[in-house]
């Protein structure tokens, strides 16, 4: 959690270093950059993950790639400092694996679904035309649900509570259509999809 706050922070000072020295370079101002995100703006990301958070191993296999959608209204403009723009909204991924182990003659194993749901709140702040960066936290549940596989049958489910900090973008194709990549620690490390401004 300490990392994760000590990068959140991070970006945080990166905006205010953003607002104090680029501006003194003429026609270089990052303020001239309209918002993208504003209060009252809803937007849907539906992303497909790449490396998985949840599962990792020799015996392990992928068997539905994690995917992910969320949902972000903006709540407030001039968050702070001016341009920059808070957002809340809520989280949903999906992942499947399975787990094999093959001797004397026998095969067995798990097959697991994870599920995470989650709350998020992000800051956002316009460095590029078009494009609408921002980092942000979720605090979450983790659902775990396994099944096994061979000369032993039965299932078990568990769960927890999950935190991330996450930061992405949104470089948008048209007025309502965006390509997104965002980097954190839900469903999986990598997101890239396509967001929709509702």
């Amino acid at each position: 959690m300490k990392r994760t706050t000590t990068i959140f922070f991070a970006f945080l000072l990166l905006i205010f270093f953003q607002l104090t020295a680029v501006p003194l370079m003429a026609g270089n101002s990052s303020s001239d950059v309209e918002p993208i995100f504003r209060q009252g703006d809803k937007v849907l990301n539906l992303g497909l993950g790449i490396g998985s958070t949840l599962y990792r191993g020799r015996y392990y296999s992928t068997a539905i790639p994690p995917i992910s959608a969320s949902f972000e209204m903006g709540v407030m403009d001039d968050f702070i400092v001016e341009n920059l723009s808070l957002g809340v909204g809520g989280y949903f991924g999906f992942a499947s694996s399975r787990y094999r182990w093959a001797g004397f003659g026998e095969e067995w194993g798990w097959n697991y679904n994870y599920i995470i749901l989650g709350g998020r709140a992000a800051v956002h702040y316009p460095f590029v035309e078009k494009l609408d960066t921002y980092t942000g936290l979720m605090l979450g549940i983790n659902i775990v649900s396994s099944t096994t596989v061979g000369t032993v049958t039965g299932s078990a489910s568990s769960g927890g509570l999950v935190y991330s900090w996450y930061a992405g973008g949104r470089y948008y194709l048209s007025d309502k259509i965006a390509v997104m990549g965002e980097l954190g620690y839900g469903i999986a490390y990598l997101t890239i999809g396509v967001a929709l401004k509702l």
